[in-house]
């Protein structure tokens, strides 16, 4: 267990060096896998190779060798940046954006394989030695290529890849690749001039779309995820929608709805993988704290829980922690009730409020406190960390949550170490980072009538 009061305990990260974006989200046999951006040798973003942890339950993850590592003269020689993996004939297949040393803002599409397809670890990866797409269609005018994601639909597999016009409309790619060495440009799955898109995003919606992900729901519909590149901060939407045939081989996706995929101000980059009855997904936490205490810590980056997602009737988006984060839990609750609570560095944390209902979380000398405030009467919940200012332009106002009025509104709070991962009613939610201070005091206090407060830590005899 690490005596660093800001690293998490049960999300993935590695102890030492920088993580981003989580890539190829994967079930082999009886475990989980995941990948991710990773420099080992420093906690900064350079040096790119792909991390990987697996894990049976969801919480606990064992950390294996890096899966894929730059190749010297090679088509990632400049890094093996984002993707997924694919079980591809019995054979699991990592695809992701290889970049060359000569490389100007446009990655290649690379493929490696597991060496061994028996070895549940998937401990040994091999890249192919060239590219199954060298870049962009040409006639486009694509000035950002990258971030491979596969699917299947009308029984045959297909690729999107994030992109960006020279003209500054973003848009993602599609591919047939039923053949994973041998891809057929199948058109423009959609752009940012997309009414329902533009009216989400803005007129520009950033100048790229990073990290397209597409997941099916239980009602039919498909989500697709995007990361906005060059957003002002950096942030993530989502749009509601069908795919049906476009009338010449490709596809076509009919958005109804979309809005901001996660609230806070930390998190980008998710990572979808579809399960047969659910979609989980990932996204990646970077660090909100200054340059030289991430040196000084020696790691940068956690990505976040497991959350199940899906779309309410009306096109929303419908999120919840994955339930086998329930799994470490203590039996019995460190509280039930009001009244004040020291908080373990780790906890789960749900609070069902009747009335105007303040949380507390945390407070500094001066007696500033860390709160989130819900009134469910007029459907909104404010998260004030104020108290605890950040770096970097974004600011550290109040983060205004609006849902549908109601009786009661639940939230429930996932923290673990400076983690700290906001659920609002199944219909949004807020990640951002929470540094304490010497002379913090991390402690629960529920001001509210009727408010029901059960709050658990993980088991401390459960391994983590």
């Amino acid at each position: 267990m690490s005596h660093d009061l800001h690293a998490p305990r049960f999300r993935v990260r590695p102890p030492a060096g920088w993580i981003n974006d989580p890539n190829g989200p994967f079930r082999w046999r009886d475990r989980h896998h995941l990948f991710f951006q990773y420099n080992p040798n420093a906690p900064v973003h350079s040096d790119i190779h792909w991390g990987h942890a697996s894990s049976r339950d969801l919480v606990h993850w064992d950390h294996h060798p890096i899966a894929l590592t730059p190749t010297p003269g090679g088509p990632d020689e400049a890094g093996c940046w984002s993707g997924c993996v694919v079980d591809d004939a019995g054979t699991p297949t990592a695809v992701y954006t290889g970049v060359d040393r000569n490389h100007t803002g446009l990655g290649t599409i690379c493929l490696a394989r597991a060496a061994d397809p028996h070895d549940d670890l998937l401990i040994d990866w091999k890249p192919l030695p060239t590219p199954v797409v060298t870049g962009p269609p040409p006639g486009l005018d694509v000035v950002m290529f990258r971030d491979p994601f596969i699917f299947r639909h009308t029984h045959r597999r297909w690729a999107l890849v994030g992109a960006g016009h020279a003209d500054g409309t973003p848009s993602v790619l599609l591919y047939d690749c039923e053949d994973l060495t041998d891809w057929r440009f199948a058109g423009v799955l959609l752009d940012g001039r997309d009414p329902v898109a533009a009216g989400v995003f803005g007129d520009r919606g950033a100048v790229g779309w990073e990290c397209p992900q597409l997941y099916g729901t239980s009602g039919g519909d498909h989500v697709l995820l995007l990361s906005l590149w060059d957003g002002d901060p950096y942030s993530t939407g989502y749009l509601t929608g069908r795919l049906e045939g476009d009338g010449e081989g490709g596809l076509r996706f009919l958005t109804r709805f979309g809005g901001r995929l996660d609230l806070g101000r930390d998190f980008y980059a998710p990572a979808v993988l579809q399960e047969p009855h659910r979609a989980l997904m990932w996204g990646w936490s970077w660090e909100s704290r200054p340059q030289e205490e991430v040196d000084r810590a020696g790691w940068a980056g956690v990505l976040t829980a497991p959350r199940v997602m899906d779309v309410h009737p009306d096109g929303s988006l419908r999120v919840s922690p994955a339930p086998e984060l329930e799994v470490p839990r203590a039996v019995e609750p460190f509280t039930d009730g009001p009244g004040r609570v020291p908080l373990p560095r780790s906890y789960d944390l749900t609070v069902v409020a009747r009335e105007p209902t303040t949380v507390s979380l945390l407070r500094d000398a001066s007696g500033r406190e860390l709160t989130v405030r819900a009134d469910p009467a007029e459907g909104t919940v404010v998260l004030d960390r104020t108290g605890w200012p950040r770096t970097g332009g974004e600011g550290s106002a109040p983060i205004a949550v609006r849902v549908p009025k109601g009786p009661d509104l639940t939230l429930r709070l996932l923290v673990d170490g400076s983690l700290l991962e906001l659920f609002v009613g199944e219909r949004a939610m807020v990640t951002e980072r929470v540094y304490r201070r010497p002379g913090d005091i991390s402690e629960l206090t529920v001001d509210g009538p009727g408010a029901r407060v059960t709050g658990r830590a993980p088991d401390p005899r459960k391994p983590g």
